[in-house]
């Protein structure tokens, strides 16, 4: 018998249509564009606007899409994965509001929190429900409503984050194709650069709490940067080694659009071209759990069947992580 691999059999993506770009920035913090673009690489990024509208609002429609394109009924679905960070509600969880809003009537659902790598671990996980002949039909969320806990009064952070998100569908391959191999990390004494300070159970939120702006993502850049860099870039060297891969085996390089020198940082250690890296920052900005989903439904179509792509993240906690897959379908 086949081993089972578990291959993405489909991708789909979703971005607020309101556009913030640099020049509005400009009129909330002291900034500019040339400023944000030569330490980031972002240009614009999406917001979400409305009242009542949480990171589902993000996540359905990019799984009502996926469901289309893979002419799959909703009821098929046994198993939604939603890695996020801005969770609609502390519970019910995200995933189960998608799964019922979009019909996934016979799937359960949990979220998965692990900042930027959320996508990352969270495919992962729906990989082994795969692998082990578990289900035949998960779905990976990785979605973000940033805006929701950034503090448009700290052009640190506020700079760089965006709303968007996208999803997955994993199913069996016995071709050899799919998830291949990964690697997660994670380093708790790295939480105090890059957390947010209240609104859990340890800091509950209270007037002073509020009055203190701590129910913002604060980010200490200096140390977030040289962390993201080395963690980052090991990770996915050590995924291509161990696989025994070499730069020109490499069809894409997919990291977290957390900053564009990061990114270049990344891809000259596992030795690819630019022509080789998908990026998005300068569109969307860090969406942190959306950010890897949305690079794969935009370059969807230059992905072709058999392809060697790394995925690799870094994100806030510290988590950090890279995975080998063998792309499963060509262009449609």
């Amino acid at each position: 018998m086949s081993k089972i691999t578990a291959a993405i059999t489909g991708v789909s993506g979703y971005a607020p249509e309101y556009i913030m770009t640099n020049k509005e920035l400009e009129t909330m913090v002291e900034t500019n564009d040339e400023w944000i673009v030569s330490r980031t690489g972002i240009k614009e990024r999406r917001i979400l606007k409305g009242e009542d509208q949480g990171t589902s609002a993000i996540a359905i429609p990019a799984v009502l899409d996926l469901l289309k394109k893979t002419n799959t009924r909703p009821e098929e679905v046994e198993l939604l994965i939603c890695a996020t960070t801005t969770p609609d509600f502390v519970f019910p969880a995200t995933a189960n509001i998608i799964c019922a809003e979009v019909g996934a009537v016979n799937a359960f659902g949990y979220d998965l929190q692990a900042a930027c790598s959320g996508f990352l671990f969270a495919l992962a996980t729906g990989a082994q429900f795969i692998e082990t002949g578990k289900y035949k039909k998960v779905i990976v969320v990785g979605a973000d409503k940033m805006s929701a806990i950034v503090d448009y009064t700290d052009r640190a952070t506020c700079i760089i984050f965006g709303d968007g998100g996208g999803a997955v569908m994993l199913e069996p391959n016995t071709e050899g194709l799919g998830v291949q191999d990964s690697i997660l990390k994670s380093d708790g004494t790295g939480a105090q650069f890059l957390h947010m300070k209240a609104g859990g159970s340890r800091r509950p939120a209270t007037a002073e709490t509020l009055a203190r702006r701590e129910h913002y993502a604060f980010q200490e850049g200096q140390q977030v940067f040289k962390f993201a860099v080395k963690g980052m870039a090991d990770v996915a060297a050590e995924v291509m080694e161990r696989n025994h891969l070499t730069s020109e085996d490499i069809a894409w390089l997919v990291p977290h659009q957390a900053n564009k020198r990061i990114i270049d940082a990344t891809a000259n250690r596992v030795g690819v071209g630019p022509e080789k890296v998908m990026i998005n920052i300068q569109k969307y900005g860090n969406t942190t759990s959306g950010t890897i989903p949305l690079c794969l439904w935009e370059y969807e179509n230059q992905l072709k069947k058999g392809d060697n792509v790394i995925l690799a993240a870094f994100g806030g906690g510290f988590t950090w992580g890279a995975m080998y897959l063998k792309w499963a379908y060509d262009p449609k």
